[in-house]
């Protein structure tokens, strides 16, 4: 019998483990300053009119991420550009959500491309108070939070890549988190990037908190 096929991110993974398919890290860390592999989440693209049917069905405009829920699974919907929408999900779930994606915009009678990015892309989360902090370090955009509140969601060159830069905060504690969705050639260097920036703020890496 072959042995099954284990996905793995482009970030090495701290004390690996596998689960929902995928190699992961299964490092715990208590720092005030976090950074975390999540690539191995779902990540759908969904392209569509700018002012379309979608937009109602996705649940967020342009500029704007919301957490919502799509094909029964809890998603973070981001307005990335204009007529542009990624979904993010849980690891284990693009298929479902990229199928429901489809079928609904069939219904609409648009014209809508629906791929399925979560291979081929890098998705990385800076949490703590200093997130802001580090990422001013690298990335030129006005990350106090009358500018970039949560929910904000734009696409910007962070260390020269360009990235899609999420602000996603804890809805429990409200410590400020962000989401950066990149290339997977470029994620390991973003990772590494990351790192050196917060280095004097006390960074540690720690693994994914919730991969069901």
């Amino acid at each position: 019998m072959p042995d099954t096929v284990v996905a793995r991110t482009p970030i090495t993974a701290a004390d690996p483990v596998e689960r929902d398919g995928w190699q992961i890290s299964a490092r715990r860390s208590t720092a005030d300053l976090t950074l975390t592999d999540e690539s191995a989440r779902a990540k759908v693209l969904v392209r569509g009119p700018f002012g379309g049917a979608l937009r109602d069905i996705v649940g967020a405009r342009f500029g704007r991420a919301v957490r919502t829920e799509q094909a029964g699974h809890p998603v973070l919907a981001v307005g990335s550009g204009p007529g542009e929408w990624l979904i993010i999900g849980p690891p284990a779930t693009a298929r479902p959500l990229r199928d429901h994606l489809e079928h609904a915009a069939q219904a609409t009678g648009e014209f809508v491309s629906v791929l399925d990015l979560t291979h081929g892309r890098a998705l990385i989360r800076l949490r703590g108070r200093r997130s802001a902090e580090v990422l001013a370090k690298i990335c030129g955009i006005d990350l106090h939070h009358d500018s970039t509140p949560a929910g904000a969601a734009l696409r910007t060159s962070v260390a020269g890549l360009a990235t899609d830069l999420i602000r996603d905060d804890d809805p429990d504690t409200t410590t400020p988190s962000y989401l950066l969705h990149c290339e997977r050639s470029s994620g390991q260097y973003l990772f590494d990037v990351l790192l050196d920036a917060g280095a004097e703020y006390g960074i540690d890496v720690t693994g994914p908190e919730h991969h069901t």
